[in-house]
């Protein structure tokens, strides 16, 4: 009677394998958030810059910001795709951009009040979503600072909806705030993550140069 081998059970993906894979993905990409994290600074800038903007031109400025945001969170999930590696948050994320960006583009006679809770909910969805990444993050890759980011995000939408008629008032200079912390937090992450990304590269090419 011949036996046949038991064929090996398959390889499990640990969460520590996903974890890797993900912190690898976002070093490979540190120049995409280091780019968000500009945009935000100059949006910011100009917010604070420019106190007695119109409403109009604030909407469209927030529009623009969020379109382009949105297109470098969605490239960064396709790239993590077409690696077969999984990249929900950073996709949703880019999604709830775009999608903020369409409403202020396609209703620019938005009113204040409108415009102060679309901030505010986009800044707490937003964040969540960069809450839930950071626990995919490995700790050397700057998880604490995705973090952060993603809890001043939160606070900041949660802040704006407790007072909408004081945010309203000082809207332009609350964005823009907002925006130039937020910025400066995503661009600390974004080199944080390119030492990663180049230590580990030097650390793979070494052996080919010995």
């Amino acid at each position: 009677m011949s036996t046949t081998p038991l064929a090996s059970p398959p390889l499990s993906v640990t969460p520590s394998d996903r974890m890797a894979a993900m912190s690898g993905l976002l070093a490979q990409n540190w120049w995409a958030l280091a780019l968000r994290g500009a945009m935000g600074i100059v949006f910011g800038v100009l917010a604070i810059a420019l106190p007695g903007v119109t409403l109009a031109t604030l909407v469209i400025l927030f529009a623009a910001y969020m379109l382009v945001d949105g297109v470098f969170a969605i490239v960064a999930a396709v790239k993590a795709a077409g690696k077969g590696r999984r990249w929900g948050f950073l996709a949703l994320e880019g999604v709830a951009d775009i999608a903020a960006g369409a409403v202020a583009l396609l209703w620019p006679a938005i009113s204040v009040l409108v415009f102060v809770y679309l901030v505010a909910f986009w800044s707490i969805l937003s964040g969540i979503l960069l809450l839930g990444a950071a626990f995919r993050l490995d700790a050397a890759h700057g998880r604490w600072w995705m973090a952060i980011s993603g809890a001043f995000s939160v606070i900041f939408g949660i802040a704006v909806l407790l007072a909408p008629g004081a945010a309203a008032l000082a809207m332009t200079l609350w964005l823009g705030a907002y925006a130039v912390v937020f910025g400066v937090m995503l661009l600390v992450l974004a080199f944080r993550l390119r030492s990663r990304h180049t230590g580990r590269t030097d650390m793979t090419a070494r052996p080919a140069a010995l």
